[in-house]
């Protein structure tokens, strides 16, 4: 088994689509990896020589933002904006849609499984 930025890679995949089980990686950077290497993308990880591997993951660490530093980075933002006090920040600190969409109905992903409201009924 493969492990690239910390993550073991699925072997029996096509060198892509592999690539895309890192967070930060995907269909589009998966397979500029693979040109700016020089790896066919018909190829298996398995068919990969160790060698191979160590270019991939040289190339991923120098040229792009992945896993663990990707994530920070996100949180950061977020946080970031919840210091400002700005409106999205607002609405990242109250558990709320962040990009414009309705709460009056749906938003139920964002606000969790519906409560109950007591003395309600008529």
């Amino acid at each position: 088994m493969a492990r690239i930025a910390g993550v073991n890679i699925p072997t029996a995949k096509r060198v892509p689509i592999a690539l895309t089980y890192i967070t930060g990686i995907g269909p589009a950077s998966a397979k500029s990896i693979c040109e700016s290497v020089g790896i066919d993308q018909a190829r298996r990880v398995n068919e990969l020589s160790d060698a191979e591997v160590l270019k991939i993951r040289e190339h991923i660490d120098e040229n792009f933002t992945v896993e663990g530093d990707l994530r920070r980075e996100t949180q950061m933002n977020i946080k970031r904006l919840m210091d400002l006090g700005c409106y999205r920040g607002l609405r990242h600190r109250r558990n709320l849609p962040v990009r414009g969409q309705r709460t009056h109905t749906n938003a139920r992903t964002r606000k969790g499984p519906a409560r109950a409201i007591a003395g309600k009924k008529k």
